[in-house]
């Protein structure tokens, strides 16, 4: 399955960055009401295990959260892969939106 692999840098402590993490999903789920189904987020130590469905398309994937950035690894599906850029945009202007 091809991968999504970036960094999004952030000003916060771990902890911190966690904190506001804890919306990550809820804020998706806002901004593309209707669009987005099935969200699932779970933390493993510092990596936020996340995955939601769109247009009938599974996204999931883990943010890794370390001091001073955020380590986003996201599995597409094939199917995916003609929205990768958009898929990126939008998860990455969610988390900077997040960590402001």
């Amino acid at each position: 399955m091809p991968k999504l692999n970036f960094e999004v840098p952030h000003p916060l402590s771990v902890e911190d960055a966690k904190s506001k993490l804890q919306r990550f999903v809820e804020a998706l789920q806002s901004r593309f009401q209707g669009q987005i189904s099935e969200l699932e987020q779970t933390w493993e130590g510092n990596d936020l295990v996340f995955g939601f469905k769109t247009f009938g398309i599974k996204i999931a994937g883990t943010i890794g959260v370390q001091e001073g950035k955020l380590l986003v690894d996201v599995e597409l599906p094939f199917s995916a892969m003609m929205f990768k850029g958009k898929i990126e945009s939008e998860i990455r202007g969610q988390l900077e939106k997040q960590m402001a």
